[in-house]
This record gives structure tokens, C-alpha cells and sequence, in this order.
């Protein structure tokens, strides 16, 4: 059995069913019951990855633990999953993990890391650069008009498809022979935001417009919705330049047997959600 955190989001998702895919059980942890059936094959499991103590339920059986970053008791929740017999975790991280402390995203991602490697279970890490699935910010621009205007527009990114984190999640899981390593993952191309927008104005057919957002614009609209310590990290890495996502790496290619999925190809999978 393997147990996979965050079953709704972009990577868990897709981990859900690639596990399916690949014959292996799995249970979806979520915080409620939301009612929604679950995919044949997979169970339910309801706990709270702050509270390591409502998981031992889930923990239940449980060979291998798909985890995300930055719970409040990172080391007690492993402890939890250790107790209940878990051989490994595969732990979602991030590509700024061993850079600046003093930025509040890699030092959360530093410390989830940290008590991974400390946990005594074997461990696999992946460090993705940003998601494809982030484009998916701009829907409600897209459904307003053909305009989409967006920060950071001089940033250029190698990102990458949620699927194959997903897909080298699973086999990070299946295989105790990716015990100990570190995987840095990146798209085959590194694009612009402008870039992104010409590629979704292909595949919608729609005469779409980029326009970049002033720093000072940006910084107001995001700091609605985000907590300063995180909104000031993220002009570190995209304003300050103290991140650069742009190099492609072949990690992807020499760990599934096949390229990585291009930015067009997502958004070809996608084009339902972003018309």
C-alpha cells in the first residue's frame, strides 16, 4: 500500500493514477470526505498532516509515503509513519532547497529535507522547478478577455509537467534502488511567460496578448492572498534573480525512458480547463 499526500493536488493526482497505472495500491489522504467517489482501486484516507496523530489510521499497511513540504511537525509526523512499519517516503521539495535560509520557501523546504534525512527511513527526494500547472492562474484572465498579464515576465523557466514528478514519484516509490537520492526536475525547454501565452494562443486558437506586470503592481495584488515572508521570497528568486529555473536537465528522459513533457503537450491535456 502506498499512501500519497496532497491526492487532490496537481502531483498527487496524477501519482494516484499513475500508481493505478502501474498495478500498485493506493490510498488518497484527504483532510474531509468530500463525497466524491474515489478512482477504482484506490482507497480513502481522512487525516490531518499537521496532527501526525489522526494519520495512523492511513499509516495503516503502508510500505511507501508520498510527501509534501512545510507541515508544522515534519519530524513527528515521520516518526508517526515510521512506527506504523513505512519502509520509505518520497518527499516533494523544491528546486531553491539549498539556497539562502533567509528566504522563508527554501528555508521550509531546507528543513522538510532535513527530517527526511533524519527520519531513518529510506528516502528519495525531488526538486521540481515551478509547475505547468501554474498557468492555470490566468484562467479567470482568460475567460475575461484575450489579455493575460502576469509578473516576473522577464523570468525565464524551465518548467514542468505535474505528471512526470508524478511519474518519477511512483517509481522513486515502486523501487527501493532510488533510496537516498536527490532528483532535480525540469521541462525540456526553458520559456517566458510571453512564450507560455503564444503556445496557449496555438492551442485555444484564440489571438491571446501577453503584457507584463509591474513589480509594484504585482506585489500589491499578490500580497492579498499571500503571507509577506512568502511574497518577499518570491521577488528574491524572480526579481532579485536569486533563483534561476531556465537550465533544462535531462532527469526526467534518463529516469522514465522518455522525454519530458512539453509545455504545448500540457496544454493540449489541459485545454478544457483553460478555455
Amino acid at each position: 500500500m502506498y499512501l500519497v499526500t496532497g491526492s487532490t493536488g496537481n502531483v498527487g493526482a496524477e501519482l494516484v493514477r499513475a500508481l493505478i497505472q502501474a498495478g500498485a495500491p493506493a490510498r488518497a489522504l484527504t483532510r474531509a470526505d468530500t463525497g466524491r467517489p474515489t478512482p477504482t482501486g484506490v482507497q480513502l484516507a481522512i487525516g490531518d498532516l499537521n496532527r501526525p496523530e489522526t494519520l495512523r489510521d492511513a499509516l495503516a499497511d503502508v510500505r511507501g509515503v508520498f510527501l509534501l513540504p512545510g507541515y508544522q511537525d515534519m519530524k513527528g509526523l515521520l516518526a508517526e509513519a515510521a512506527s506504523a512499519g513505512v519502509e520509505r517516503v518520497v518527499l516533494l521539495s523544491g528546486s531553491s532547497a539549498d539556497g539562502d535560509q533567509s528566504n522563508a520557501i527554501t528555508r521550509y523546504m531546507s528543513a522538510s529535507e532535513a527530517a527526511v534525512h533524519g527520519s531513518g527511513l529510506a528516502w528519495s527526494v525531488l526538486r521540481p522547478s515551478a509547475f505547468m500547472s501554474n498557468t492555470l492562474e490566468w484562467v479567470p484572465q482568460l475567460r475575461a478577455g484575450d489579455l493575460v498579464r502576469a509578473p516576473f515576465a522577464g523570468t525565464r523557466a524551465a518548467t514542468v509537467d505535474p505528471a512526470d514528478i508524478a511519474a518519477v514519484a511512483a517509481l522513486a516509490l515502486l523501487d527501493p534502488g532510488h533510496a537516498g537520492q536527490t532528483y532535480r526536475l525540469t521541462g525540456p525547454e526553458a520559456l517566458l511567460p510571453a512564450d507560455r501565452v503564444a503556445v496557449l494562443a496555438e492551442v485555444l486558437g484564440r489571438p491571446l496578448r501577453f503584457a507584463g506586470q509591474p513589480d509594484d503592481d504585482a506585489r500589491a495584488e499578490m500580497s492579498a492572498s499571500m503571507p509577506a515572508e512568502y511574497l518577499d521570497a518570491f521577488f528574491s528568486f524572480y526579481v532579485e534573480g536569486t533563483l534561476d529555473e531556465s537550465p533544462v536537465l535531462p532527469t526526467v528522459a534518463e529516469l522514465t525512458g522518455r522525454p519530458a513533457r512539453t509545455f504545448r503537450r500540457w496544454a493540449e491535456a489541459h485545454a478544457a480547463e483553460l478555455a
